[in-house]
Parts: structure tokens; C-alpha cells; sequence
């Protein structure tokens, strides 16, 4: 029922109109009071807590689910914002299975874990559906601090800033806050808008004004922010895509996974959305998986995941591998691109190498194979922009193409701080690292000001 040619002659409404919703309805259910309650029982309440020592936020788990066991969410909901304060979100997106619920006691025991994602998502749902705030500013400080960017790390530090009467203010390049919750995460991890619904609760405490259509080195440059604020800090994402390095990559219907994702999410319509009938995507990570299933969720009849290395390597989840092959992707390793084939000045296939390991090295062995493809996605990492750092007084200082941070987040500039995607250390995809991120430097931020 296809609804006319869109783009690079890529049709979309592929499916009829009640398959989109259920398509891309909540992945993980909430649970209701009972369900809850049930799982929270099975909690063992470790004095020593691995899951919490696996949390990137520290978020002190067995507290949390002890208060949901008592009939307690909302003092487990506060027990969570005390370390993460956009726990709803990664309570959705966090890759639990490699984090705390690995860590769990029961899934060491049992092969099945406490669901504390789920858990997590059951408290913070009922205060923030509640409208319950947690914290007040205190009396202002009169210092004002910049945040660049309003993704995660930006979100968390400006929340914390403020908490201690500092007045914040945000400018972000995206006409929406979020960062990566808003434009990066698969529709069916987070529904119902929540992502804004997320940053209307943090920036209730007040004292935060974001300012959008402001990128850092086109509208604002750090020079002017770190002499016009009493502190800076950069919580930029990655604005470029890496290339594939294979001949005829900038054909028709070779897109950035990344871009289809953000377009995905701002769809009001997903049977408007263009997507092929064969698509190849290349990478292995959680970019990869998300544009494979979300293309297969539209409709697409095949879609297919190639990586260079093997499945051990991949940096998607097995979790989130079995995911997409539940859902009809196909994952096939050991291979590269090498050429992408054309007809009529658009994709109609690519041309891929085997490759192995010789001598430590990745290396091509000169096999081929050809896939059809009528649309191709680049998941293969991104990088960031260092240019928007031009014009800043000293230079800032760089790591392996990003900002070099110490553990506090400090810059080699007095009064700047950086935490998220953008710094050497980051670890990637990572919702609940950039949180993380982002309230430690503000706590280092706040010593500074009161020095």
C-alpha cells in the first residue's frame, strides 16, 4: 500500500496503518504495583551490592528496590534522582544486561536476574506522572555558570548547578533538549514523547534557561562563554559520521544510520517515512542495531548487518543482538565494504570483502560477495567536532581527537569543564555514563565557585 515514491525513490507506507503503533510500542512494558512488588521480593539486598558497584551513576540499588518492596516508590524514586537524575530514561535505554543486572547476584545463581531496569523505570514513572519534585534551589549564589549542550551530561550538571543557587544557562544547537534521548534512541525504547516529558521534570527545579539554535563555534564560542560566565561546561554529542572508505559511498540511498534514527524520532507518521525493501547496514554497535530493527519494524523485507570483525567484538549487547535477529536481521561477520554498486544514480547493491585476523591486524582476504541493497546505513562510529573548540583562549586542550579531562572533568582552561560523548574517556552510547559525567563535574564546578 505504498503511497507514493519519497526520496531517492525509496517508498514509504510499507505496512498497514495499525502495524506502525504496535511496531513500535513500549519494548519493556512498566510494570504495574503487583508486578513490581513480586520482583522487588526476589531481591537479595547484598551488603556488599555488585549491581550498584556496576552502575555507572551509583544509584544505590538495593536501597531503591527495598523501597518498592515496602510500598514505598516514591522514597525509591528520590533514592534514585539522588545520583541520576535522568533515571526514567536510562531506566528505558541503560544496556542493564551488561551493567547491574549482570552483576546480580540471581543472574550469577540462576541465569535470571532482578529486573531492576524495569524496577527503576516503576518508581521514577510514578513521581514524575505524580509531578513529585525531590529538591529546591538554594539561595542564589549570584555565579553564573554555561552549559553547551542539552543532552544528558548538559541536563545532569545544569540540575545539580542549580540545586546549589547558581543560576545555568543552556545553549544548544537542536531546535529540542534531550541530546541523544531525544534524536538517538530507538522510538520503541523510549514512547509516548518521553524524552522531553524527562526534560520538562529536571528543568522544573527552576534557575535553568535553555537557549536552542545555538552551536557552539557558529552562534557561541568558548573564548566569549568562559570570559562572559563564571564557569563553562561542554557537554557537546558527535556531529560527524565516519566514511565507510569504499568506492561510490556517496551514491543515492547511502545514508547516516544516525540521521534515519533522528528522523525516525521526530516522525509523526511513521507510514510517511521512507525505507527500502533490501537494506545492508554497516557497524556493529547499539547504532547499528537500532536503525537494522527499526528498518525491519517499518517494513523493510530484508535487512541485513555486516561487521568487519566477529560477534565476540561487536559492540552491541547480545541482548541487543538477539533482538535484532528476533525481529528477521540478519547479522553477518567478517566482512567490509568495498564498493558500492549504482544503477540509474542510486544504490543497487555493495560489494563486500571477507576479512581475518593475521598477525593481530584486520586484514581483507580478497574474497568478495555482492548484497542487493536498495538502501545502505552508516553505523560505523562518529566523531567529534573539534573545530567548534576554535577561537578559545588558551587552546583547549585534545586527546585522541577529543577534549582531555581529568577525573573531575577539568579542562586544561581554568573555568571549563567537559563530560559526555565529547571527551577522550567517554564511553560510547552510554546514556548513564554521560549522566554520571555530568553531576561530577558540576559538584567540581560548585567547589570552584565557592573557593
Amino acid at each position: 500500500m505504498a503511497i507514493g515514491l519519497f526520496k531517492d525513490g525509496i517508498e514509504p507506507g510499507r505496512l498497514a496503518p495499525a502495524e506502525y503503533a504496535d511496531n513500535f510500542s513500549d519494548l519493556h512494558p512498566p510494570l504495574d504495583k503487583h508486578e513490581a512488588l513480586v520482583e522487588a521480593d526476589r531481591c537479595y539486598f547484598c551488603y556488599d551490592a555488585p549491581c550498584m558497584q556496576a552502575c555507572p551513576t551509583s544509584i544505590d540499588i538495593p536501597m531503591f528496590i527495598r523501597q518498592i518492596a515496602t510500598g514505598n516508590p516514591l522514597g525509591s524514586a528520590k533514592t534514585i534522582f539522588d545520583q541520576n537524575i535522568l533515571g526514567g530514561m536510562c531506566a528505558r535505554v541503560c544496556p542493564t544486561e551488561t551493567l547491574c543486572e549482570e552483576a546480580c547476584v540471581r543472574e550469577k545463581a540462576e541465569g535470571k536476574p532482578v529486573q531492576i531496569g524495569r524496577l527503576q523505570r516503576y518508581a521514577t514513572d510514578e513521581a514524575m506522572e505524580q509531578g513529585k519534585q525531590f529538591y529546591t534551589r538554594a539561595e542564589k549564589s549570584g555565579r553564573k555558570v554555561a552549559i553547551v549542550g542539552a543532552g544528558p551530561a548538559g541536563l545532569a550538571a545544569a540540575h545539580r548547578l542549580t540545586s546549589y543557587g547558581h543560576d545555568v544557562t543552556i545553549f544548544e544547537a537542536k531546535p529540542k533538549s534531550g541530546g541523544l534521548n531525544e534524536y538517538g534512541i530507538a522510538a520503541y525504547k523510549s514512547t509516548h514523547d518521553f524524552a522531553q516529558a524527562e526534560v520538562d521534570y529536571v528543568t522544573a527545579i527552576g534557575g535553568i534557561e535553555i537557549e536552542h539554535g545555538k552551536a557552539l563555534g557558529r552562534d557561541i564560542h568558548l573564548g566569549e562563554l568562559s570570559e562572559q560566565y563564571d564557569a563553562v561546561f561542554l557537554g557537546m554529542g558527535l556531529a560527524g559520521v565516519n566514511a565507510l572508505r569504499a568506492e561510490g559511498e556517496d551514491a543515492l540511498g547511502v545514508t547516516d544510520a544516525v540521521d534515519f534514527i533522528a528522523e525516525l524520532r521526530q516522525s509523526t507518521n511513521l507510514s510517511r517515512l521512507p525505507v527500502g525493501r533490501r537494506i545492508v547496514v554497516i557497524g556493529g554497535g547499539m547504532t547499528a542495531i537500532d536503525a537494522a530493527v527499526q528498518s525491519k519494524l517499518l517494513g523493510a523485507q530484508d535487512v541485513t548487518i555486516c561487521y568487519r570483525r566477529g560477534q565476540e567484538d561487536m559492540n552491541a549487547s547480545e541482548f541487543e543482538q538477539d533482538l535484532a535477529t528476533a525481529n528477521g536481521v540478519v547479522i553477518r561477520h567478517w566482512i567490509q565494504p568495498k564498493r558500492v554498486l549504482i544503477e540509474n544514480g542510486k544504490v543497487s547493491g555493495i560489494e563486500l570483502e571477507y576479512t581475518v585476523m593475521r598477525g593481530g591486524k584486520l586484514t581483507g582476504t580478497g574474497e568478495t560477495l555482492v548484497l542487493p541493497a536498495d538502501q545502505v546505513f552508516k553505523a560505523i562510529g562518529q566523531q567529534f567536532d573539534a573545530n567548534a573548540l576554535n577561537g578559545s583562549r588558551p587552546k583547549i586542550a585534545l586527546e585522541k581527537g577529543r577534549i582531555k579531562v581529568d577525573s573531575e572533568g577539568r579542562t586544561s582552561v581554568k573555568n571549563v569543564w567537559a563530560g559526555g560523548d565529547c571527551v577522550a574517556d567517554a564511553r560510547e552510547d552510554l546514556t548513564v555514563a554521560a549522566v554520571a559525567a555530568g553531576r561530577d563535574a558540576a559538584e567540581s564546578i560548585n567547589r570552584f565557585l565557592k573557593a
